[in-house]
């Protein structure tokens, strides 16, 4: 927890009244893994239908402690907002609900909109979804329901699963749940599937569990989900699936719970997941957990009060929902040092706009913290590629390009990065130009860098993010040039190489704040444009790019803050022109895509760096889509996260 905001009642030093009063209000306590960080497990069969409920603490070991009991006995789903426990999925239908950091006997909520037990169920902050069950005498459901956790009363319609499914499994994002494995209608299944919270709809397809499986465990810390035991094709299985929640594939093989199992359920916190109870043959009280950092066997936590199978789980700090509204930057600790931010800032990376070969306006995302493939987002307004990027933690920026009617174009289009959806308009450029590969930015301020009008410009334009309105110039690089990469701190903007008029290895250096023409920083290692770029708070990096001969898979660094030459890195998988689309937070870079001229082809890749490391890239996935000349809008870049 040590990105995670301190503790009100625990805080040292000098504190201005006002920040204290908007932690108290706004920005919410430092989770006390004590108070907050429980796991819950509820009815279940033993094999007569049980009403306990147990709890423990998810950072410890040892044996659950008792924490009240059901409504109605025999339950197999639970889901939790971090305060609020719900279970249900049972054939009188009756949801019981629980003060996480109490203990005591259920209320009831309300009911599902149909009796049914065999339900997987997940929630996030807000919404909690029970899918597909069983309902008597013998009908299988495909019915999604939801509630917002908060308020009591009578489930809803969400939408339908792909199948009648009894006896699958549900676990959460904080934007997605994912329903996985069941029975349908004697056959066992092997499909993932998904939702997104925000809306209301139909599952869509994920990808395929490792085998086949029913009642068996899954838990989530928002970014990996694992998917344990289950009964197979004919037989209980041991095997532990994983999945990357935030994109689509197959699960993978993890490890093996203790013995081969169905009938557990899984909860967690950000880092473990604990496995409890099952019916390997008879209902047995094993607790057993695994990391979610690493891939391997279960380990022995302790014993559950009462042997069972079947039973439904829930913790107050699964699936990513220990995020708490992150701090305004004003915000200091005692020491002068800027708090660090929680909740998940500075993951997410969006690939706008590009060609292949011709121009388009579709979106699609990674989060970087996790490796996978990249999925939808939306479109921008208009068609177009070799815009110019900027971000901050919230928004993201795209400006000018080469649009689909081969005109270079002034239109900027803003996106709000924690939502999924379509471009607006922001307002124009002072020049209308494409080329332009770099642009930089801090919390408040973007820069879009220089390109092609089809002349050559040497405008570098800036806007207040937050804000919708024309472009303002901001000064001129020390050279006039095109297809140029930009990295950045939180206080200064790099501008590396270029391609035209000729390529280069200049670097010049601005600071973000203020105005005024650009100034020399270094050298890079060669002659070269069209790189892709990523950093941290103190370190730039630039990958790829082309030189007048080849493409090149060169990786170099620079110390942002001093000035100085560049420092060769590492080598990327591929060698390709990137046309500045990398993505990075404080620890991992992405570089996204690209155009391999070799093999005269636009690229699908996706790989990484440490950024405080050297070495050469990793495989990180693949984008939904080969293409280059995009233009990527990142969260968690020099500093923002």
């Amino acid at each position: 927890m040590s990105d995670s905001y301190p503790r009100r009642d625990q805080a040292r030093g000098i504190w201005k009244i006002n920040d204290i009063t908007k932690n108290i209000k706004e920005d919410g306590t430092y989770p006390v893994a004590g108070e907050f960080g429980r796991a819950i497990w509820a009815g279940g069969q033993t094999p007569s239908n049980s009403d306990v409920v147990d709890f423990v603490t998810v950072q410890t070991t040892g044996d659950a402690t008792d924490f009240g009991d059901l409504v109605t006995a025999m339950v197999h789903s639970g889901t939790s907002n971090g305060t609020r426990a719900l279970f249900g999925g049972n054939d009188a239908n009756t949801i019981s609900y629980y003060n996480i950091r109490s203990t005591g006997n259920g209320a009831n909520f309300g009911d599902l909109s149909v009796d049914r037990y065999g339900t997987g169920s997940a929630n996030n902050n807000t919404r909690s979804i029970f899918a597909g069950g069983f309902s008597s005498p013998g009908s299988r459901r495909n019915t999604i329901d939801f509630r917002e956790t908060a308020s009591l009363g009578n489930f809803t319609d969400f939408g339908d699963c792909s199948q009648n499914i009894f006896s699958c499994t549900g676990m959460s994002s904080p934007t997605r749940m994912i329903i996985s494995g069941g029975e349908n209608p004697s056959t066992r299944v092997d499909t993932i599937e998904f939702v997104e919270f925000s809306s209301t709809g139909n599952a869509v397809d994920f990808g395929n569990l490792v085998g086949a499986a029913e009642f068996a465990g899954s838990s989530s810390n928002g970014v990996r989900g694992l998917i344990a035991g289950g009964q197979g094709n004919p037989a209980n299985t041991a095997v532990i699936n994983t999945i990357q929640m935030g994109s689509l594939g197959n699960a993978t093989d993890y490890g093996d719970i203790l013995s081969a199992t169905s009938g557990l359920a899984g909860a967690g916190d950000l880092t473990r997941c604990i496995w409890g109870g099952g019916s390997p043959s008879g209902s047995v009280n094993t607790l057993q957990y695994n990391n979610f950092t690493t891939a391997g066997n279960s380990v022995d936590f302790g014993d559950l009060t009462v042997a069972r199978g079947r039973l439904g789980a829930t913790s107050s700090v699964h699936g990513g929902i220990d995020t708490y509204v992150p701090r305004s930057p004003e915000l200091y600790s005692p020491t002068g040092k800027v708090v660090p931010r929680g909740g998940g800032v500075g993951q997410i990376a969006i690939y706008a706009c590009g060609s292949n070969p011709s121009q388009t306006k579709d979106m699609s995302f990674i989060q970087i913290n996790s490796l996978g493939n990249s999925a939808d987002f939306g479109e921008m307004t208009t068609a177009r590629y070799g815009s110019g990027p900027s971000a901050n933690k919230t928004r993201g920026i795209v400006g000018g390009g080469y649009d689909s009617g081969s005109n270079a174009s002034n239109v900027i289009d803003y996106i709000e990065i924690a939502t999924k959806g379509n471009g607006a308009d922001f307002g124009n450029l002072t020049v209308a130009r494409f080329n332009i590969a770099g642009g930089v930015s801090n919390d408040t301020r973007g820069i879009i860098g220089t390109g092609l009008t089809p002349s050559l410009s040497n405008t570098l334009d800036y806007v207040t993010i937050a804000s919708t309105s024309n472009a303002t110039d901001f000064g001129d690089l020390s050279v006039g040039r095109a297809q140029t990469p930009g990295t950045q701190s939180n206080t200064r903007g790099i501008f590396a190489g270029a391609r035209s008029p000729a390529y280069s290895d200049v670097i010049d250096y601005i600071t973000i704040a203020s105005t005024g023409n650009a100034t020399d920083f270094g050298n890079l290692l060669e002659d070269k444009g069209r790189g892709g770029c990523v950093s941290s708070t103190t370190r730039g990096v630039i990958g790829g790019g082309y030189n007048p001969s080849s493409d090149l898979n060169v990786i170099e660094y620079i110390t942002i803050a001093s000035t100085g030459n560049s420092t060769d890195f590492g080598d990327l998988t591929v060698a390709r022109r990137l046309d500045g689309c990398g993505a990075s937070n404080q620890t991992r870079g992405v570089f996204m895509g690209g155009y391999d001229n070799p093999a005269s082809a636009y690229s699908n890749v996706l790989d990484y760096i440490t950024i405080a490391s050297t070495g050469n890239a990793i495989d990180f996935g693949d984008m939904s889509t080969a293409t280059g000349g995009g233009s990527v809008l990142c969260n968690g870049h020099g500093g923002l996260s």
